[in-house]
C-alpha cells in the first residue's frame, strides 16, 4: 500500500482513510474505520435482520433447534460435574470478602476441563457447543459472578476464540493445548483515552528491521484477566509502509514476555474478584508468527469474535434472573405484612410476574441464540446483540425489583444477614455484579448503534450514495435507480401480511394471537423506519435516540417469537410454559405500545439543545452548595504508575 502527500492510507479492508496518528481522528475518520470492520456480506439467513425488514421468517426458527444427543450426553456430565464442584467446593462469599479467587479454585475448575469448554476436543479441550458453554457459565455465576467473568473472558473473547476462527493450523496446536489444561488468557484493545472508538488506538506495533515480528509500546486498560493471564490478545496500530497494509492488527502475546508490565489491579463497585489490569508494553517482540488472521484485520477480527462472544453475557443475565426469582418467590410466600403474605399484595405480586416472564424470555431468547450459533447456517451478529443488550438491561431491573421486594433485608449485605441469624441472600452484591454487563463488551448506547447499523443495512445497501455528500451525480444517478427497484419490490410487501389472518399460526394454540402481532408489528416496524430514513436521510445515523428505540421494538418482537416457539417445542414437558410465554407476551406488547408512541412524540431535540447549554456551564450555578471532585486533576490521564504500584501487583500475584 502506498501513500501520497495528500492522502492518507487506506483502511484495511479499503473502505477508507485511517488516521494519521492516534488521538487526531475526525467523527468521519473514525466512522470509516468502524465500518471498514463490520461484516458486509449477509451470504446466511438471519432472523433478525429479516424482522427489522418487516418479514417474519418464522420458518427459521421453528421448529425450535436441538443439539446433537451425542453433544448433549457429553455436556450434561460434564455440567453435572461442574455444578457439584461448585456447589461442595467454591465459596463465593469468602470471593467477595477477599477480593480474590483463590488459587485452588483455578486448580480445580482446570481439573475438570473448565478452562478448555470451547477449545475443540482435537486440541485437548471439552468441545461444548455454545448452548451448553453458556448453561456452564450460569452455573458458574450462580456461584460467584467473578468466576463467571473470568471463565467468559478468557473463552469468548480470549486467545481460544480468535484462534478458533482465524488462527493457524500452527497457531492452535501452539497454544490452544495450553489453555485448554488451565492456562488463562486476556482480550487487551481498551486503552485510557479510547474506548468504543478503535480509530484513536494508540498502542503500536513496529516491525522490526530484521522481519522476524513487532515491538510493541502502548498502555491498556481494563483488561480482565490481565493480572493472571499468561496469554494475551492485544490490539496494536501497525504503521503502513511501502508493501505493507498496516492497521490495526490482533497479536498473541506470551504474557511474561520482556518488557510487560502489569501496573495495577482495578477494583470495581461489583465483581470484587475480577482479576482486571492496567497493563504497559514497552519494547515487547512478539513473533510475526503470532499475528491472527494478518495485518489490519484486528478489528474484524474483534468484532467477529463478538459475535458469539456476546452470548456468555446474556447467560450469567439468565442465571441472575433464575437466582432472583428463587429468592422472590420464597420471600414473598414466607414474608407476612397486612395479614398476608407479600406476594398476595398486589403491588409486589406484579414484581414477582415481572421477574418470572422476564427470565423466561431471556433464557429464550439466549437459548435460540445459541442453538442458532451452534448450525453455522445461520448469521446471528444481529440476535447475539440483540439478547445481549436485552438480557443484561432486564437483568438489571430484575435486581432492582428483587430489592424493592426484600426492602431493607435487600439493601443489607449477606455477610451482615448472616450475623444477625438470618439467610445470607446476597442481593445487594447481585445488582453490583449486574451493573456491569450494561457496559461490557458494547454499553447499551452502542449496542444500540450497533444494531441499528445492521438493521438499516439494506437501505444503505441500495440508497447509500443517495444520502452521502460526498458522492458524485453519477453514483447517486446510480443508487437512485437502484433504491426505486428495490423499493417497488419492498413497500407492498409491508402492507399486507399473514398476521391479519384470524386463523394464522393456529398450531400455537392461544400463543398464536402473540405471533400475529409479532408479524404485523414487524411491518409497523419496517414502514416507520423506511419513513425515519425518507425524513432525515444522512441526519438518520445522529438520531441515536429514534434508533435506539427502533432496536427495543425489535429486541421485544425477537424475544417474543423466542418464547413462542420455545413454549410448544417443550409443550410436553413443560406445558406451564405456555403460561409464561403468554405472560411475557401480554407484557412485552405494552413494552412496545409505548416505544412506537416514543418513536414519534419525544424530547429527543429539546434534550439534545439543553445539553449543549450545559455542557456549555450555562447552568453551573445548579451545581453549586456541594463539594465536588477537584478541578486541578484531568478525567482522563496518560497512567503513570505510583511509586510501589507495579511492586505490589506483582507480590499480590
Amino acid at each position: 500500500m502506498t501513500t501520497t502527500q495528500n492522502s492518507r492510507p487506506e483502511s484495511a479492508d479499503g473502505a477508507g482513510p485511517l488516521p494519521a496518528e492516534a488521538g487526531q481522528v475526525s467523527e468521519k475518520e473514525a466512522r470509516q474505520v468502524a465500518e471498514a470492520a463490520r461484516e458486509a456480506a449477509w451470504d446466511r439467513p438471519s432472523f433478525g435482520k429479516e424482522l427489522f425488514l418487516g418479514r417474519f421468517r418464522l420458518d427459521l426458527i421453528n421448529p425450535w433447534p436441538r443439539s446433537d444427543p451425542d453433544d448433549v450426553a457429553r455436556a450434561d456430565e460434564f455440567l453435572g460435574a461442574f455444578g457439584a464442584y461448585l456447589g461442595s467446593e467454591v465459596d463465593g462469599a469468602a470471593i467477595e470478602r477477599d477480593a480474590r479467587i483463590p488459587d485452588e479454585v483455578f486448580h480445580g475448575m482446570a481439573r475438570l476441563g473448565a478452562f478448555g469448554m470451547k477449545i475443540d476436543r482435537r486440541y485437548g479441550g471439552l468441545g461444548l457447543s455454545n448452548l451448553h458453554y453458556c448453561r456452564a457459565l450460569m452455573l458458574a455465576g450462580s456461584v460467584s459472578p467473578a468466576i463467571g467473568a473470568l471463565l467468559s473472558a478468557h473463552q469468548s473473547i480470549g486467545v481460544p476464540q480468535p484462534l478458533k476462527m482465524f488462527g493457524t493450523p500452527e497457531q492452535k496446536e501452539r497454544f490452544l493445548p495450553r489453555l485448554a489444561a488451565g492456562e488463562v488468557s486476556a482480550f487487551l484493545l481498551t486503552e485510557p483515552d479510547v474506548g468504543s472508538d478503535p480509530a484513536r488506538l494508540a498502542t503500536t506495533a513496529e516491525p522490526t528491521s530484521d522481519g522476524t515480528g513487532y515491538r510493541l509500546n502502548g498502555v491498556k486498560l481494563w483488561a480482565t484477566n490481565g493480572t493472571v493471564a499468561t496469554l494475551l490478545v492485544v490490539m496494536a496500530r501497525v504503521p503502513a509502509a511501502e508493501g505493507r497494509r498496516g492497521g490495526i492488527t490482533a497479536f498473541v502475546v506470551e504474557g511474561d514476555s520482556d518488557g510487560i508490565t502489569v501496573e495495577r489491579r482495578n477494583a470495581f463497585v461489583g465483581l470484587r474478584g475480577l482479576e482486571n489490569s492496567l497493563t504497559r508494553f514497552h519494547d515487547v517482540f512478539v513473533p510475526k508468527e503470532n499475528v491472527i488472521g494478518g495485518e489490519g484485520k484486528g478489528l474484524k477480527i474483534a468484532l467477529t469474535t463478538l459475535n458469539t462472544g456476546r452470548l456468555s453475557l446474556p447467560a450469567m443475565c439468565v442465571g441472575a434472573g433464575k437466582w432472583a426469582l428463587n429468592v422472590a418467590r420464597e420471600w414473598a410466600a414466607d414474608r407476612v405484612q397486612w395479614g398476608r403474605p407479600v406476594g398476595g399484595h398486589e403491588a409486589v405480586a406484579k414484581k414477582l410476574s415481572f421477574i418470572a416472564a422476564t427470565t423466561y424470555g431471556m433464557e429464550s431468547m439466549l437459548d435460540l441464540s445459541c442453538l442458532l450459533a451452534d448450525d453455522d447456517r445461520n448469521d446471528i451478529r444481529i440476535e447475539a446483540a440483540l439478547v445481549k443488550l436485552y438480557a443484561s438491561e432486564m437483568a438489571w431491573r430484575i435486581a432492582d425489583e428483587l430489592i424493592q421486594i426484600r426492602g431493607g433485608r435487600g439493601y443489607e449485605t449477606a455477610d451482615s444477614l448472616a450475623a444477625r441469624g438470618e439467610r445470607p441472600a446476597a442481593v445487594e452484591q447481585l445488582l453490583r455484579d449486574l451493573r456491569i454487563n450494561r457496559i461490557f463488551e458494547g454499553s447499551t448506547e452502542i449496542m444500540h448503534l450497533l444494531i441499528a447499523r445492521e438493521a438499516v443495512d439494506a437501505h444503505l445497501s441500495v440508497a447509500g450514495d443517495i444520502i452521502d455528500p460526498d458522492a458524485g451525480l453519477g453514483r447517486k444517478a446510480k443508487a437512485g435507480a437502484r433504491a426505486g427497484a428495490f423499493y417497488a419490490r419492498w413497500l407492498p410487501t409491508l402492507a399486507v401480511g399473514r398476521g391479519q389472518a384470524p386463523g394464522a399460526y393456529q398450531e400455537f394454540g392461544p400463543l398464536a394471537g402473540h405471533l400475529r402481532h409479532v408479524e404485523r408489528t414487524s411491518r409497523k416496524l419496517a414502514r416507520s423506519t423506511f419513513y425515519a430514513m425518507s425524513r432525515w436521510q444522512g441526519k438518520m445515523e445522529r438520531k441515536q435516540a429514534f434508533l435506539g428505540r427502533v432496536v427495543d421494538i425489535g429486541a421485544e418482537l425477537f424475544a417474543m417469537s423466542a418464547v413462542c416457539v420455545r413454549a410448544y417445542a417443550e409443550l410436553a414437558e413443560h406445558p406451564e410454559n405456555v403460561e409464561l410465554a403468554d405472560l411475557f407476551c401480554r407484557q412485552a406488547r405494552l413494552r412496545v405500545d409505548e416505544l412506537f408512541t416514543g418513536l414519534w412524540s419525544n424530547t429527543d431535540s429539546v434534550d439534545v439543545a439543553a445539553a449543549k447549554r450545559i455542557v456549555a456551564g450555562r447552568y453551573a450555578s445548579l451545581e453549586t452548595g456541594v463539594v465536588t471532585p477537584p478541578a486541578d486533576l484531568p478525567w482522563v490521564a496518560r497512567w503513570q504508575p505510583g511509586p510501589s504500584t507495579a511492586e505490589d501487583v506483582r507480590r499480590r500475584l
